[in-house]
């Protein structure tokens, strides 16, 4: 089950086209156990910590250059600061491995632009590659992060299943979940470049948009499945009924709450 898009089923082409997108927000949770113990022990963040923290890795060493993530970011920056948000944003070598791990205590909620990847044999070293190296998914697990919040991570293949360990779910997205993070976005294949920036620029704004007035500068992801929801709505509504252009929207995922 770990390797269905559940949240895609539905009847497309023809006249009785219909999907489960037209009646249900959905969300994915590694164990009921995980989710039951996040709706227990759910709490109010510190309001000294509620906030965004971007990156935008474009030109990691060895990896293929990923410019639009420049874009995406820059867009989300100006966003959350239009609105009145706590926001850092940092690119490429302007962020290190050290600091992105303090940046992530010091801000609730983070959005991560940048190429990723899965280990199958050791999943805890699946990894969020930086200009300045890699940020291992055990080295994040150590933190705990106990204001934890949003963690949208839009990279390729960040809730790929692995086949060797069917009926369990070993991703970057449960390991971000197991790290404190009650809600998590994520991918489950390769994202277009060219379409990630919207997919984010929209779920943002239907965040910012929503947030409670006297919230101050502070930021968080309750509405985020509601939030990717919307955003892929729009995407939808931008494509054509091809397969190529289910699967550009297919792969965004939310974990959580």
């Amino acid at each position: 089950m770990s390797f269905l898009p559940l949240h895609a089923a539905g009847i497309y082409g023809g006249e009785d086209s219909d999907t489960i997108l037209n009646y249900a927000v959905s969300s994915y949770t590694p164990s009921i156990a995980l989710l039951a113990d996040r709706v227990k022990n759910d709490r109010p963040i510190d309001k000294n910590v509620s906030g965004l923290f971007l990156t935008s890795q474009p030109n990691a060493p060895g990896l293929s250059s990923i410019p639009g993530t420049t874009k995406e970011v820059g867009s989300i920056h100006k966003q959350a600061v239009d609105h009145g948000v706590r926001v850092l944003n940092l690119e490429g070598s302007d962020v290190t491995v050290d600091t992105a791990l303090q940046h992530m205590e010091e801000f609730s909620c983070i959005h991560l632009a940048c190429h990723a990847s899965q280990d199958q044999n050791e999943p805890l070293q699946s990894r969020f590659r930086f200009h300045s190296g890699s940020l291992d998914l055990s080295t994040i697990i150590r933190k705990n992060l106990k204001n934890a919040d949003l963690a949208f991570l839009s990279a390729c293949e960040t809730s790929t299943g692995e086949e060797k360990l069917s009926e369990e779910v070993v991703h970057l997205a449960a390991g971000m979940l197991a790290a404190g993070y009650r809600r998590v976005v994520a991918t489950m294949w390769a994202i277009a470049d060219k379409h990630a920036p919207e997919v984010s620029t929209d779920f943002y704004d239907h965040l910012l948009a929503r947030r409670v007035e006297g919230d101050g500068s502070g930021f968080d992801g309750l509405d985020s499945a509601y939030a990717l929801h919307h955003a892929i709505e729009q995407l939808r509504k931008r494509l054509d009924d091809s397969e190529q252009s289910l699967l550009t929207w297919i792969p965004y995922v939310h974990f959580g709450f």
